[in-house]
């Protein structure tokens, strides 16, 4: 008769649970005698990716070795093979073709570095200089300042001695 409840929760006390799990993610079979199994999952920290940088040498023998291929599926073996994709191998070969293949393997990425006029330079180092003068000035105008402040608080009390 006690199968003959009807709703949620009905034989799982016979059955064990099999295959559920619990709010926390771990499945109740890990529950064995009040012992938790393997709490924390294995956190793997993956190392950065690194371009790879194909040498010119190496770049002519895919294109050799592509060229001999016959058939479209060993090409796709051998760029497999190598861990290459195909817009690689396109890539390459637009290039060889347009006599770019040479001057790739010490071309640098990224945007030019800009030459700098001379005349620009000595401007950029005047202004650089002005600046700091003009900070020197105004620590030099407050020190004045202060300067005359404190002759005149000097005065104000001669002259009350004097008055005394």
């Amino acid at each position: 008769m006690k199968n003959e409840k009807k709703g949620f929760g009905v034989g799982f006390e016979e059955e064990g649970m099999e295959g559920a799990r619990r709010a926390t993610g771990i499945p109740s079979s890990s529950l064995v005698s009040g012992r938790v199994v393997n709490l924390v999952p294995d956190v793997e920290v993956m190392q950065k990716a690194k371009r790879r940088k194909f040498t010119v040498e190496y770049k002519r023998f895919i294109l050799r070795e592509a060229e001999a291929c016959r058939e479209g599926k060993q090409i796709s073996a051998m760029l497999r093979r190598e861990g290459l994709y195909h817009s690689t191998l396109m890539t390459w070969r637009r290039q060889a073709a347009q006599g770019e293949l040479e001057g790739l393997s010490s071309k640098k990425r990224g945007p030019a570095a800009k030459k700098l006029d001379p005349l620009a330079r000595r401007i950029i180092e005047q202004e650089k200089e002005n600046m700091k003068l003009r900070s020197k000035l105004r620590k030099a105008e407050l020190i004045i300042e202060a300067q005359k402040k404190i002759a005149e608080i000097l005065r104000l009390d001669r002259e009350e001695e004097m008055i005394s």
